[in-house]
């Protein structure tokens, strides 16, 4: 966060100046201080889905964060570790940044790949973003390992990454088999349908138009599930 120029960087609302505040918060062991945090987040550099020139920068440090003891944090009503949620907010940005997005989006904005912009200085941090991921892919909690591969999964479609797409297909089958998030299930399935992979023992599942990729856990997951 220290070596960041964050007032010159551009955020959904005006310059990112205020985001070393918003990490630091993030490493407070209170687990709805860290989802606060984490939705401030979505808002600041995710705004409808876009990436902004604060986007990859802050992806670092909430990469970096997922090692860090604070990462453990319980989060009420759940008993989840609040990892999962860094590791889903990783998956959904990297969704907006993936190749299907970015694809979908030059057909009526050429050049939004120009190098420099924030979209592509996203994509190149892919890499490094999948080798803070990796260690969790067979983490003790469940709801961890499953958005780990998630965030995984779409990191990979990086030619660098390409060699660990045999790997990640095992635990993605595990999820298309064993997980009861349907969302997740879809994501899973479509990625190894592009990988080439025999699918054919499961059905295709409906995507639903305003859900097509990993989802981010936000802040209303802090409510009682009633």
């Amino acid at each position: 966060m220290a070596e960041t120029d964050w007032a010159s960087l551009r955020t959904a609302f005006g310059n990112g100046e205020c985001l070393p505040e918003v990490l630091a918060r993030l490493l407070v062991p209170d687990p709805k201080v860290q989802v606060t945090a984490l939705s401030e987040l979505s808002e600041l550099v995710g705004h409808q889905n876009s990436v902004y020139e604060a986007t990859a920068p802050v992806a670092m440090c909430v990469a970096g964060i997922l090692a860090h003891p604070a990462a453990m944090t319980l989060r009420p009503y759940r008993n989840v570790p609040v990892r999962a949620a860094l590791l889903n907010w990783l998956a959904s940005t990297a969704f907006d940044a993936s190749d299907e997005t970015v694809a979908r989006i030059e057909q009526y904005f050429p050049g939004f790949l120009t190098p420099g912009t924030g979209v592509a200085a996203f994509r190149d941090l892919r890499p490094l973003l999948h080798r803070a991921v990796a260690p969790f892919l067979q983490d003790s909690h469940e709801e961890v390992r499953e958005a780990a591969v998630l965030a995984a999964l779409v990191l990979a479609e990086h030619p660098a990454l390409a060699q660990h797409r045999d790997h990640l297909a095992v635990h993605a089958r595990r999820i298309l088999n064993t997980s009861g998030d349907a969302p997740n299930r879809r994501m899973v399935w479509k990625v190894l349908q592009a990988w080439g992979h025999d699918i054919s023992d499961v059905e295709p599942l409906l995507e639903e138009s305003w859900n097509c990729g990993p989802h981010s856990d936000g802040q209303g997951d802090l409510e009682p599930p009633f």
